[in-house]
């Protein structure tokens, strides 16, 4: 990669300045300091100025574990060198690591494919509205980002020859990473672990180059998991749990989760627009049953109950055991009556919502995108946003046709497919969680603007 960017200086250079103008843009016109920057906030303070890993109460700090620990650690080192909830700081730091990226992302497009391809890929990465965004959010998605490319790009590496025992440690440790931000870090890991398999599987006896591949599972597994050990120590020590990440739903060993709820959600839920009118307001904020699309509803019985139990939350705002109950109650009545629509048809609706509608979420514009009612300035920048995406996802697929199947390749393709297959399972289709994927869709993309080697050419004759 050096190589080809000393070859081709200018090029870089230009593209460079425009990565960094652009995040620049997002952090003045619209940084996003949102309740979860806060709660990493929080935990980073109190980790700094008492050594408690916590939360801040009515007079005192409890100890936590809902969060990981890797974005308050960086929010803590912000904090320390800058002062205390200097969240632009982070933000700053954040352009120069999602630039960054760009440059991971171009190595990637370099290894599978060309220099040219590279170029291709680097120039999109620097450009993409929705990278630049999340550098302009106090989140873990920048970071996320960066160190999913970066344990894949080492995994490239690895692969064109199982030897270099540094390329599968720093593909292990960029996992690790990963997984210490936010938890669904872990599918990163098991695309990994699924992927050594299937190579194992193709293997018709055992030979040197099994050895190898199960060498290199198992430096990527025990590199990936040693960062874990600390956190599920202090969480054995602290709460008498074994907790080796964070819990499914971001709560203390003594809050209480509505499951039954969370499963009736799921019954119905397709688009990010029911996410933020109806899952995140529970506990503690009103929902209004007309906000409910018409699919929450099996019969005009069904929908007099689901008003009942909303009128009975609201009054209140919080689930009882008793109405919990009830929401189970209901689910279990609605799965029953189409369990392909629950366990099929919903999850793929979801997975279809959160790669294709348009990634708004840190930016001010209507989340009922199709009503088109907002101001002209909103709805143009949506309806744009929304058309790009669209653009990319359909050139990420048509260039993955152009590209020659290999290996490398393969990894990616996993990677894409469990993620996507898992945030199916989810009842809160938020289309953040596909950014991990976003990479993958430029490199793909970026394949359509290579020429073919020779090579290329003679296997497609």
């Amino acid at each position: 990669m050096r190589e080809l960017v000393r070859q081709n200086f200018r090029f870089f250079l230009f593209a460079t300045l425009a990565a960094l103008a652009l995040r620049l843009f997002f952090v003045f016109r619209f940084p996003a300091v949102v309740s979860d920057s806060l709660v990493y906030g929080d935990i980073a303070k109190n980790w700094l100025q008492h050594s408690i890993y916590g939360i801040t109460g009515l007079g005192d700090i409890t100890p936590t574990y809902i969060r990981l620990p890797g974005y308050p650690a960086f929010l803590a080192a912000i904090f320390a060198i800058f002062g205390m909830e200097h969240y632009r700081a982070a933000l700053f730091v954040q352009i120069f690591v999602d630039t960054g990226t760009c440059f991971v992302i171009a190595d990637i497009a370099r290894r599978l494919m060309n220099g040219r391809a590279a170029k291709a890929a680097f120039l999109a990465a620097a450009l993409c509205p929705f990278m630049a965004a999340f550098a302009a959010a106090a989140l873990t998605e920048t970071w996320e980002i960066f160190f999913t490319v970066l344990a894949l790009d080492l995994a490239l590496t690895g692969l064109e020859d199982f030897g270099p025992f540094a390329a599968w440690l720093g593909c292990g440790l960029a996992t690790g990473a990963a997984i210490l931000l936010r938890p669904d870090g872990g599918l990163l890991l098991a695309a990994l672990a699924l992927f050594f398999l299937l190579l194992l599987m193709a293997r018709k006896r055992p030979d040197e180059k099994a050895v190898a591949i199960v060498k290199a599972g198992a430096i990527v597994a025990c590199a990936a998991l040693a960062p874990l050990i600390p956190w599920t120590l202090r969480n054995l020590h602290t709460f008498n749990e074994f907790q080796p990440l964070a819990p499914r739903y971001a709560n203390d060993s003594d809050d209480s989760v509505p499951y039954g709820f969370n499963r009736w959600v799921k019954t119905w839920m397709a688009d990010y627009a029911s996410v933020e009118e109806i899952y995140w307001p529970v506990p503690g904020g009103s929902i209004d049953a007309d906000n409910l699309p018409s699919r929450a509803f099996d019969s005009d019985n069904q929908r007099n109950q689901t008003e009942e139990l909303f009128n009975d939350y609201n009054k209140s705002l919080r689930i009882t055991p008793d109405l919990d109950a009830r929401f189970e109650a209901l689910a279990a009545a609605r799965i029953h009556h189409a369990p392909l629509r629950y366990y099929v048809w919903l999850p793929l609706l979801r997975i279809a919502d959160m790669w294709l509608r348009p990634r708004t979420g840190t930016l001010p514009c209507n989340t009922r995108w199709w009503e088109f009612d907002e101001d002209p300035p909103w709805l143009a920048l949506g309806i744009t946003l929304g058309l790009l995406n669209l653009a990319c996802v359909g050139a990420g697929v048509f260039g993955l046709w152009r590209i020659r199947f290999t290996p490398a390749l393969g990894l990616l393709i996993t990677f894409v497919l469990l993620r996507s297959a898992f945030l199916g399972t989810m009842e809160n289709p938020e289309p953040r969680y596909t950014m991990e994927c976003y990479p993958i869709v430029i490199v793909l993309l970026a394949a359509n603007f290579r020429r073919k080697s020779p090579a290329d050419q003679l296997a497609d004759a």
